[in-house]
């Protein structure tokens, strides 16, 4: 039972929610029993101050509260007050009897009116937010002059800001990065999945509206006229595939490279460990476009394989049909070489931070294992795996996230390249070797989709914080700290 009670006040659910109720209730209290000058500020902010003196913070808090209230009035109001239909004046020429012209009307921008409606409303609801927290503070001042505690001037917090609280000052900005490049094109991509927004109702010259769920219907729902269900099925299938061979090749791969070169065995480890970085150092986008036309249909790969009889051999075998072997073009052959080729791209990367960690692994535990007669392999499997496994398993779940958003790779290498023979993924712009980023980018950069695009970009986030959670909670423990001491 005890346990139970335990979990219950671990559970970080209920203890969000606990942290709600607590603020919500501590405003009323604060409204309720607090003093004029705590009630004066719901209506001016400052006033709690200033009643106990501190005129900084008052004037600071007053001067926000002046500027979100001048901002809401002369712009936020009339963004949030179009959100309901986006916009209803379509841009139109209009001829003018003054001027004798025609000129273009005062007409409604819908992704204008989304983007700043969204911004306006979120610092509408911050606002008020920071509002109900300002009473609180103002009533907690009250209660310090009641109970004869000493109340910090501007100048005390400010030097408590850079001594005990130095770690919150750091985390503002980057906090409001994220908020601004991160948190509001979140929203805004997930407001636009609600919408009709692609070619036919492109702003500013036409108006989008409010869908509800038709593009979710229409990306989970199988019918003839659309087969958007069809494609996300198998793009969502060949996504979790690569991003599981693309995540464990060069992961394994990297860590044996590692064994390889630091071995006793090997002569010469700095020079093959420098042949690898400088592969690092030649750009990404160089590396794949060089390997697209290696391995294009009459380039220098396909040439050899003929030259020494592999071609016909294929053929022979039934593993081809044409005279060159469809390393870029054909779906299944595409998939794999795509996979070898990251490979390539990847293991360097994984060599370098392998060869940093297994440096690091304490060797009196590798003492201890060739003193129990441990051979080679034993010790990588019981010892060195493991370790790294510890070490290195933030960053794994980290690479398998990126390889879900893996964009060069795939695009690069089939880019005016391969064709879909599908003609149901043709008909939603999706290709077998495309993942759920790369259909996102066709759909975008070359339909115009936005609609369906940010319902993909919608699952793409679903996917990645599943992976995630459920890796950082159920793999990566954290638990075994005292095993590699």
């Amino acid at each position: 039972m005890g346990k139970t009670n335990q979990n219950k006040k671990n559970n970080p659910v209920s203890s969000f929610f606990k942290s709600i109720a607590n603020f919500f209730t501590g405003f009323v209290h604060a409204v309720v029993r607090g003093d004029g000058a705590v009630k004066a500020s719901l209506l001016i902010m400052g006033t709690g101050y200033w009643k106990r003196r501190q005129f900084v913070k008052g004037f600071l808090v007053t001067f926000l509260e002046i500027a979100v209230v001048l901002y809401n009035f002369i712009i936020g109001v009339t963004y949030i007050s179009k959100l309901g239909k986006l916009g209803t004046a379509k841009r139109e020429l209009v001829y003018n009897s003054l001027t004798m012209k025609n000129e273009v009307n005062q007409y409604d921008n819908s992704l204008l009116i989304l983007l700043f409606g969204v911004i306006s409303l979120v610092i509408l609801i911050v606002a008020v937010l920071l509002w109900m927290q300002n009473i609180r503070n103002v009533y907690r001042l009250q209660q310090y002059v009641q109970d004869g505690i000493h109340i910090n001037s501007f100048r005390e917090d400010c030097r408590m800001m850079i001594n005990q609280r130095f770690h919150f000052t750091l985390l503002a900005l980057p906090i409001l990065g994220i908020i601004v490049f991160n948190v509001f094109p979140l929203i805004a991509m997930i407001c636009i999945a609600f919408t009709n927004y692609d070619q036919l109702h492109m702003p500013p010259a036409e108006l989008f509206s409010w869908m509800g769920l038709a593009n979710f219907r229409t990306m989970f729902t199988v019918s003839i006229t659309d087969t958007f269900s069809y494609t996300f099925g198998k793009i969502l299938s060949w996504t979790l595939i690569w991003a599981v061979f693309a995540t464990i090749t060069t992961y394994i791969g990297g860590i044996l490279l590692a064994l390889l070169i630091n071995s006793k065995l090997t002569k010469f480890p700095k020079m093959w460990r420098t042949f690898f970085v400088i592969a690092i150092a030649v750009p990404q986008f160089v590396t794949l476009l060089l390997m697209r036309n290696f391995f294009a249909n009459a380039g220098i790969a396909n040439t050899f394989c003929s030259s020494i009889g592999l071609t016909e051999l294929f053929q022979k075998l039934g593993w081809i049909s044409t005279n060159y072997i469809p390393f870029l073009t054909n779906p299944n052959w595409a998939k794999v070489m795509i996979i070898i080729i990251n490979i390539w791209v990847g293991v360097p990367y994984l060599m370098l931070i392998a060869t940093g960690v297994l440096m690091n692994i304490p060797q009196d535990i590798l003492e201890s294992a060739r003193i129990d007669g441990a051979n080679k392999f034993q010790t990588f499997r019981n010892i060195t795996m493991p370790y790294m496994l510890f070490v290195t398993g933030a960053y794994l779940v980290t690479q398998f996230t990126a390889n879900i958003n893996n964009f060069n790779v795939i695009y690069l290498l089939t880019q005016d390249v391969y064709v879909t023979t599908d003609q149901k993924m043709a008909a939603s712009n999706g290709k077998e070797i495309d993942l759920l980023v790369t259909w996102l980018y066709r759909l975008t950069s070359e339909q115009y989709n936005y609609k369906m695009a940010a319902v993909i970009g919608i699952c793409v986030f679903i996917v990645c914080t599943i992976v995630t959670l459920f890796a950082f909670n159920v793999l990566i423990k954290g638990d075994k700290e005292e095993r590699f001491q």
